[in-house]
């Protein structure tokens, strides 16, 4: 028997709308597999069990009164910890902030309410989001749903794991350098990288940025445009929502859910195992052929291609520089102890750019966005790898070489991610099995510009038609060995980044 925390979210809300699933009922069953299993991962690091526990309270009497119920009404949520929630302790992953607790809810989390979501609690990032091995010196290290002594990745990474093991339905993310897609492809669920502005939020120091953006995580396609209906909405706190007066053009019913219908025979698909120079390791090579192979017979035609990236490693490096110092060069000025190893690497390599160097990475990051341009008048969409390795040890707290070839810096490993994020396209990870170690590997699904629904659809009609593939669906993990694990804080390593 299914137990409610493993329903999609589309179907235990439809269960909840017909009165044959209790929101009471389904808010316990997530409570119960976190206390099974989340001592072995660490996904949730902070909970609100009696402010979940009353808006389950309120959300089954709404039902049994008969009212309108909203889109995700009954369903709990995680909620990344780099999101303020008014009363249930936020900390970004940093030491300053380790006793934080919010008196308002962050606009995304208020919208999630809004729309029926019950706030679970928080799941575990980087401090600050920065890198993509979930570890920080507050709440420790998280670990791989399919080995807990292996990462997820990040900076989403929490709630990649939570979603994984059946913790949470639905969960929140934000992206930089991939941080919606890196953990979607270690944990084997979808993460996607909205264009800028779909999903506003008020928070970017630099506000016309389009290098940070919130997004959705769920276990299948269909789940996550349920949780992006709630999240997209105009907002004029975020200057890159901008829209035209008075008229909403991100929220619109039935603009992200149900899943736009896609004929993949119709469809001109490029593949490109690494943009022609990320450093990707042959694991994920092979592994990448093996899905190319698959898609080909599906859809009208697909070439080897990629869009120009020259110079792309330079221009991230600068502008994620320029964000981070935006962000926190007071905090590392001030209390530079309290600042972890990712943090400080930023600071001090932004104090060392010019505004020169400013300038040609934007100049650079222009010349990809045209790139990408061009490159879709003559292809649908773009296939690739979503992130370069096989998920190693977490206590690596980066990979310096991929076979054989240095790494530039601590994020040079998700290149695959952050050529995309430059462009300012949406992307998907979808997980098509398991690679040759037996970790998961997931799929980078590119769209043209604004195309998100678009490239939602083809991730859906792709999961449909893998689905039936015992080596190519959604790889899922061992609860039961998660139950008998040891608990992850017990091995060495845990807290902080030694």
């Amino acid at each position: 028997m299914t137990e409610p925390c493993d329903l999609s979210a589309r179907e235990a809300r439809r269960l909840i709308g017909r009165r044959s699933l209790s929101p009471v009922e389904l808010l316990e069953s997530c409570l119960t597999r976190i206390e099974q299993v989340n001592p072995a991962v660490n996904a949730f690091v902070a909970l609100d069990v009696p402010g979940a526990r009353a808006a389950a309270k309120q959300a089954e009497d709404a039902v049994m009164r008969g009212d309108d119920l909203p889109l995700l009404h009954g369903l709990p949520i995680g909620i990344k910890d780099l999101d303020e929630t008014a009363g249930l302790r936020t900390t970004w992953g940093s030491t300053i902030y380790r006793d934080h607790v919010p008196t308002q809810d962050a606009g995304m989390v208020a919208r999630l309410r809004l729309a029926g979501g019950l706030v679970l609690g928080k799941t575990n990032t980087p401090e600050w989001g920065l890198g993509a091995n979930t570890r920080n010196a507050v709440y420790g290290a998280t670990g791989n749903p399919f080995d807990p002594e292996r990462s997820c990745a990040g900076s989403s990474g929490g709630s990649a794991v939570a979603l994984a093991t059946g913790m949470a339905p639905l969960c929140t993310g934000s992206d930089m350098g991939g941080s919606l897609r890196n953990p979607a492809a270690f944990c084997g669920i979808v993460g996607f990288r909205p264009s800028p502005g779909l999903v506003p939020s008020e928070k970017r120091a630099l506000g016309w940025s389009p290098l940070s953006v919130l997004g959705p995580m769920a276990r299948n396609v269909d789940d996550l445009c349920l949780l992006l209906s709630a999240m997209a909405s105009d907002d004029a706190r975020d200057p890159l929502a901008y829209t035209m007066h008075g008229a909403g053009v991100r929220s619109a019913p039935g603009l992200f859910w149900p899943p736009r219908q896609i004929d993949l025979a119709k469809l001109r698909v490029a593949a490109s195992e690494d943009f022609g120079q990320a450093p990707v390791e042959r694991i994920v090579r092979e592994a990448f052929q093996v899905r190319v192979q698959a898609c080909r017979p599906m859809v009208r035609e697909l070439a080897f291609a990629h869009p120009d990236c020259s110079g792309a490693d330079e221009s991230f490096a600068v502008l994620r520089a320029a964000g981070v110092l935006a962000t926190h060069h007071e905090r590392y000025r001030t209390r530079p102890e309290e600042c972890g190893p990712n943090l400080q690497a930023n600071v001090e390599e932004g104090l060392h750019y010019r505004l020169e160097d400013y300038a040609h990475a934007h100049a650079t990051q222009t010349q990809i966005y045209h790139s990408f341009q061009s490159f879709f008048q003559s292809h649908d969409v773009l296939i690739t790898p979503a992130i370069t390795i096989s998920p190693r040890p977490w206590r690596e707290l980066y990979p310096t070489e991929i076979d054989g070839q240095r790494t530039r810096n601590y994020f040079h490993w998700l290149a695959m991610a952050y050529y995309v994020t430059l462009s300012g396209h949406p992307a998907v990870c979808l997980p098509v099995g398991l690679d040759a170690k037996g970790m998961p590997f997931g799929l980078q699904i590119v769209g043209p510009r604004g195309g998100d629904a678009f490239v939602l659809g083809v991730a859906a009609a792709l999961e449909e038609a893998f689905n039936s593939s015992p080596t190519l669906r959604r790889p899922v993990p061992s609860i039961e060995q998660l139950r008998a694990a040891p608990p992850i804080s017990s091995m060495d390593g845990f807290l902080g980044w030694g």
